[in-house]
């Protein structure tokens, strides 16, 4: 009798989009609804979908507000705990738009190399191999006049930076050999917060990155 297959382990690492942050009520969404469920949903039994998503999370920055935010710090330890891991899936930057950290799309990307240069590479542990990537840009922010995060952020700076982000996200995953997805090309932010996405658009989402994990693990 053949040896039965392991199967294919998928590490989504992320913020608040990740987690599955409701806007509406400010809950996190129950599992059948947040994106990251409906993915292991998608891909099957021959997937494993593992959750990695912090509220606020960055790409490298500590926030000074709250603290205990910075994605690359966390990806040293994720990346240990979940081994072997055949596919990670980020989406970060986000955050880095807020108005404190006065951050361009260029600066953004330059953070998130430093992300990729750490995913990307083997680490000195057992089954600390390198995985494949997928490299998500979120999609561009709404517009948050008179909404609750207007003065986090604002629509002549963050606005403006995250409808770039993508173009630079794509260049840095042809840089470091990673796939590349825009989920702006199927998502957009609910017009209550500018920022999370609604309960749809989960579902949307999903079906696309089930596609795109599909093409890097060959099925």
């Amino acid at each position: 009798m053949a040896e039965k297959k392991d199967p294919v382990a998928v590490v989504c690492f992320g913020d608040s989009l990740t987690w599955g942050f409701n806007p509406v009520d400010k809950s996190r969404y129950r599992p059948d609804v947040r994106w990251t469920r409906r993915l292991q949903t998608e891909l099957g039994a021959d997937y494993y979908v593992i959750e990695e998503g912090v509220n606020g999370r960055t790409t490298v920055f500590e926030d000074p507000t709250r603290g205990d935010k910075n994605g690359l710090a966390h990806l040293v330890t994720v990346r240990k705990t979940h081994m072997p891991i055949d596919i990670l899936v980020i989406m970060l930057g986000s955050n880095d738009l807020q108005d404190r950290f006065n951050m361009s799309a260029e600066a953004i990307g330059l953070a998130m190399g430093r992300v990729l240069f750490e995913a990307t590479r083997a680490t000195d542990d057992v089954e600390g191999r390198a995985p494949k990537v997928l490299l998500m840009a979120p999609p561009p922010l709404g517009d948050f006049s008179g909404l609750e995060y207007e003065g986090l952020y604002s629509n002549d700076h963050g606005g403006v930076q995250s409808k770039r982000l993508a173009a630079v996200y794509a260049r840095l995953a042809d840089q470091y050999g990673t796939a590349f997805f825009d989920a702006g090309s199927v998502v957009a932010p609910s017009s209550v917060d500018a920022v999370h996405l609604e309960a749809a658009a989960q579902a949307d989402l999903a079906k696309a990155i089930a596609r795109e994990v599909r093409k890097l693990a060959g099925d």
